[in-house]
């Protein structure tokens, strides 16, 4: 390879001053992403609902590569808490150059049986705290003309699973978001993006995957024959949060061994 392209392409992956918060990863696939970036040069910040042994491994994990690394708690279920989460971050580490809004809350149940309270917790976790973070983080990235917004959808935009039909709707929204604030941010430096992971070997899909019957039914419907695993998003993700994905904005990035066209 010729050394010039090398340290060209090491350059538009680096994130040496970069700063990222990573909602969502004490553990999966926002761990898996936060490490990426770490590796990368960013500065990370770890977040989970509270301290936990997970969320410590996880910063541990960070600040192998980052040590300045910090550790930022809160409940996305509460309203405003994404705007306090930039705030404690911009306290701890600096103000986020990256979001990548990963967590989530997935309710597995037939749609007559889902209460109000259920739904509406879905979707102030999965879509309204993602707006809120995006919109308490964007001024500042404006302001350098450099950022990058990352939401974390789910295959389910494209193939709602029958008993998660609020989770479906909500990941759908993000990607209807996205096309939405790229158009918007276009000329202000800031890219917006949405991850669309498939099935993915992870602890929220280990009870239903631990099923030989219906794992071996998923798995058929997959093209490539295999279920995910955490660190298969953290390739995407850095593409997507790097100066390698500049010119790339409004896009959902399918990260899903085909199921999405399967």
């Amino acid at each position: 390879m010729n050394p010039n392209k090398q340290t060209m392409l090491k350059q538009a992956f680096s994130l040496e001053g970069r700063t990222a918060l990573v909602t969502g990863s004490a553990r999966g696939i926002g761990r898996a992403i936060a490490r990426a970036l770490a590796e990368c040069g960013a500065t990370v910040a770890v977040h989970g609902v509270r301290a936990s042994d997970a969320l410590d491994q996880s910063l541990a994990d960070v600040r192998a590569f980052a040590p300045q690394s910090a550790a930022v708690t809160g409940d996305l279920a509460e309203s405003g808490m994404g705007a306090r989460l930039v705030a404690a971050v911009g306290a701890a580490v600096g103000a986020p150059d990256i979001v990548v809004a990963n967590a989530s809350v997935q309710v597995r149940r037939p749609w007559l049986e889902v209460p109000e309270s259920e739904a509406l917790l879905q979707m102030q976790v999965n879509f309204h705290a993602t707006y809120q973070l995006f919109q308490a983080a964007y001024p500042a990235m404006a302001a350098r003309h450099w950022g990058r917004l990352l939401s974390v959808g789910s295959v389910q935009e494209l193939k709602p699973h029958p008993e998660m039909p609020v989770y479906a709707a909500s990941k759908a929204a993000l990607e209807n978001l996205v096309r939405n604030l790229a158009k918007q941010l276009g000329g202000s430096g800031v890219t917006v993006n949405n991850l669309c992971p498939g099935v993915f070997a992870t602890d929220r899909n280990a009870e239903a995957l631990g099923n030989p019957v219906y794992a071996g039914k998923v798995r058929d419907a997959i093209p490539l024959r295999d279920f995910a695993q955490p660190e298969d998003a953290a390739g995407a993700a850095l593409l997507l949060c790097s100066d390698a994905g500049r010119y790339i904005t409004g896009v959902t990035l399918r990260v899903d061994g085909g199921m999405g066209i399967a």
